[in-house]
């Protein structure tokens, strides 16, 4: 009797077997598939990536690039879509750190001073930026635009940076810098959204119209409006101001992440390369200088610079 009970058992045990283990295969599965799905922030980004994925893939700008503005009631903003060759998680960590920050937004030719300024009793670090009107002014005719900074890397697969300030020079206001990231599915690169906008009273408009009707009429953004006899038509006017400032804005990102191929110690240098470079791909919005002129003057910035605020 107790060798049959013996065996019925076994026979128990191997009809179950197969059950269990394909019971506990399909939970690892489930269990993975619920781990690999997009975060909700990250979703709508990716969701974004693949309504434009054909004309990132097909950008006249020579690399997955998509640059977009619009007029506000009372302001503009501009939006610059990008696929990046860089890993996530090394992009992620890299702008989630605040002290970071400075040192990308003062590769703009127009940044002379950065210094980050510590949050106290958890309120949010910030950024002081001093910022002249023309590269050829001196740093203490800069005017200061000082923006609170709000970070969220708490997400696996979606970093967002957002930079405010309420005030602004000039009859401007409420400006505002945003970049989120989020990986694509291949793992190997990161797709980038950046956002700047801000706020302008009727005289500062009106004096921004004047400029770019006397000094700046031969200025132009990105977004192609018509074929010429010269070829593509690019947008003029306020849309084609803000576009500009984007671009650059965006290009101090781009600049830093690409730095991190280099060693360490050549990493500033590369960093001022890379900007000056991409902005030549692109010299009928955004050249400005010679690059000896602009490595003189980046370098003279970074020699003011000094520690964090307490």
């Amino acid at each position: 009797m107790q060798g049959r009970r013996i065996e019925t058992l076994e026979g128990v045990r191997r009809r179950l077997f197969p059950w269990c283990l394909s019971w506990l295969l399909l939970c690892a599965a489930g269990h993975a598939a619920w781990a690999q799905q997009p975060s909700p922030l990250a979703q709508t980004l990716l969701a974004r990536h693949a309504s434009i994925q054909a004309h990132l893939e097909a950008s006249p700008l020579g690399r997955p690039l998509m640059v977009d503005s619009e007029e506000l009631p009372g302001g503009l903003r501009g939006e610059v879509f990008a696929v990046v060759d860089q890993p996530f998680a090394q992009a992620a960590k890299v702008l989630a750190k605040p002290g970071n920050w400075c040192d990308m937004l003062l590769l703009h030719i127009n940044n002379r001073r950065c210094r980050l300024i510590k949050g106290e009793g958890g309120s949010p670090p910030a950024v002081e930026l001093s910022v002249v009107r023309r590269y050829d002014q001196p740093v203490e005719s800069a005017f200061i635009l000082r923006m609170n900074m709000n970070m969220d890397d708490s997400a696996p697969d979606y970093v967002v940076v957002d930079l405010r300030s309420e005030g602004g020079p000039m009859g401007t206001s409420g400006h505002h810098v945003r970049l989120e990231a989020t990986p694509l599915p291949d793992g190997g690169k990161t797709f980038l959204h950046f956002s700047y906008s801000y706020q302008h009273n009727t005289l500062a408009r009106m004096a921004t119209q004047a400029y770019l009707a006397t000094f700046g009429h031969n200025k132009v953004g990105f977004t192609v409006e018509g074929q010429g006899p010269q070829g593509p038509e690019y947008i003029r006017g306020l849309r084609g101001l803000v576009e500009r400032n984007s671009v650059r804005y965006f290009l101090t990102v781009d600049a830093y992440l690409d730095a991190l191929r280099a060693p360490p110690a050549q990493q500033q240098e590369r960093r001022l390369d890379n900007w000056y470079a991409a902005c030549e791909q692109y010299p009928r919005q955004l050249h400005e200088v010679d690059q000896a002129t602009y490595l003189a003057i980046k370098r003279a910035d970074r020699s003011r610079a000094g520690p964090a605020a307490p």
